[in-house]
């Protein structure tokens, strides 16, 4: 009834968005009846919008946005029993088969490599599906794999990831908020703001063609700490036995203090995890 009198059609993103990103994922069997059908169920789902701070942007059911009916999604049919009719789809898609996969390659993508090791997709897959989808089993999976614990870094740190193990290094623990949001901006990845429903990217190449900045970033960041350290000392602490001979050659010849922490911030073990 709120749609027709606002004179608005049906907006399918976020029932999109829920199969393709955050469950079942792409070219997994559902079709577009089914995001149709299952933006009509979504219909009614809405935030708080109040000014009291103790409820604004909670979660909220409206019944008259809800397009009422009993709906089929993925071939079973769910009663139209307002906000639970949500709910109930919502848990079917956690227990998919193919939820504990894309869940399980998503995990593996992030920690562990842009190109997923299958077998690790399939185990933690696995305890998802033998755990009824709980998350924190599967991490423990995750981390205990021998595949999480390769030697080869094969990861490129996100900007974000780069940024704050830079400032652990160096040991400053209050950075200057204005600074660190500006790198994030700069480097590409502005806090709070990925570039689409998906999130920021888990791929190298997306962060890539921003490492000419992180040397920006760098220098001017090593010129501010410089004094206090010693970076050939850092290259032990920040390294330890990861640290190349040519790594700890290309800083012990820097030219000055603040060159060598540069360099220690830009080399590729650094730069990867």
């Amino acid at each position: 009834m709120a749609g027709i009198n606002a004179t608005r059609g049906l907006n399918e993103n976020l029932a999109r968005e829920i199969l393709e990103l955050h469950t079942l994922g792409v070219r997994s069997g559902y079709t577009q009846a089914d995001v149709t059908t299952f933006a009509n169920v979504l219909t009614g789902w809405s935030l708080n919008a109040a000014a009291n701070p103790d409820h604004g942007g909670e979660f909220m059911f409206v019944k008259r946005m809800h397009e009422p009916g009993d709906k089929t999604v993925l071939g079973k049919s769910y009663n139209d029993a307002g906000v639970e009719q949500g709910r109930a789809v919502l848990a079917d898609l956690a227990r998919q088969p193919a939820t504990a996969t894309h869940v399980a390659q998503k995990l593996v993508r992030h920690f562990v490599a842009d190109q997923p090791p299958q077998a690790l997709v399939e185990r933690l897959a696995k305890v998802f599906r033998d755990t009824d989808g709980d998350l924190k089993a599967v991490t423990v999976a995750l981390v205990k794999s021998d595949e999480a614990w390769d030697e080869r870094r094969g990861k490129l740190k996100r900007p974000d990831e780069w940024l704050i193990s830079g400032l652990r290094t160096v040991g400053i623990r209050e950075p200057m908020v204005e600074r660190l949001v500006g790198g994030h901006a700069l480097l590409g990845q502005p806090l709070w703001r990925p570039p689409s429903p998906k999130g920021y990217p888990d791929e190298e190449a997306a962060w890539i063609d921003g490492l000419p900045s992180r040397v920006d970033i760098a220098s001017v960041f090593a010129a501010r700490v410089a004094e206090r350290l010693d970076p050939h000392t850092m290259v032990d602490e920040a390294l330890g036995p990861l640290a190349s001979a040519e790594t700890r050659e290309s800083i012990n010849r820097a030219e000055s203090r603040t060159q060598a922490l540069a360099l220690l911030l830009l080399s590729s073990e650094f730069q990867r995890r």
